[in-house]
């Protein structure tokens, strides 16, 4: 069995029930090539990882910019435990290396694979909310999410990228992006959502959530990356 030795290291915590952070590196994938696995799927985990961190991401944000309006301090929060940068958090701390999931959805698009990794740190976070309580979880929070906020405030993230494709896309083309969910996939608690956008007829990018909102403004985005790549 592996070793998370390592992993707690990174995360600078020690579990005193291992259990809780072994399901939560566990994707629900790997149970089907491991019928007998001793522990559950993360999913219960990244439900309560996800209302920690948003609290947490929340409280510090309130309390950094005293000034920002509501609208604007959740433009920030949004940039911050969106699932792209989650996934960047993901990579920064190796959590690749120590997550069980199968062959398959280890092999799967980068996309696809950013969203399991960044579910699988919300799940981590509720599993640390669960062994160690909410002011460890809310360290590990600040330690590893909320140092990418200048990052975000640098490059305008917190903007919505929507507004910002339509600003872009209306000074040079002289036309609205518009937005087409191409599939869905998952059950119904937990779809998943892959939309296009398009300029007019062509379709320029494609974006994937965990809700039609979401894939939209991922859509936006990427397209966003598009454009500037070819100026």
């Amino acid at each position: 069995m592996q070793s998370l030795d390592r992993f707690e290291e990174i995360l600078g915590i020690k579990f005193k029930n291992e259990a809780f952070l072994r399901e939560a590196l566990t994707h629900r994938s790997y149970l089907n090539e491991h019928p007998h696995w001793e522990w559950g799927q993360n999913e219960r985990l990244e439900y309560l990882g996800d209302a920690v961190l948003e609290l947490s991401a929340s409280r510090f944000l309130f309390d950094v910019f005293p000034e920002f309006p509501e609208g604007r301090l959740t433009g920030l929060r949004a940039a911050l435990v969106n699932y792209r940068m989650l996934s960047k958090v993901a990579s920064e701390i190796s959590l690749d290396v120590f997550l069980f999931m199968s062959k398959g959805e280890a092999k799967d698009s980068d996309k696809a694979k950013e969203i399991i990794m960044a579910n699988a740190i919300e799940a981590v976070i509720g599993a640390i909310y669960l062994d160690q309580g909410y002011d460890t979880a809310d360290a590990f929070v600040k330690k590893f999410v909320m140092t990418h906020l200048n990052e975000v405030l640098d490059a305008g993230l917190e903007k919505d990228p929507k507004s910002r494709l339509q600003e872009i896309v209306q000074e040079q083309e002289k036309v609205t992006p518009t937005y087409r969910v191409l599939k869905e996939e998952g059950p119904d608690h937990k779809r998943t959502f892959y939309v296009g956008v398009f300029f007019g007829d062509r379709m320029i990018e494609k974006g994937v959530g965990s809700s039609k909102q979401e894939a939209e403004t991922n859509a936006a985005e990427n397209a966003i990356q598009v454009l500037e790549q070819a100026q």
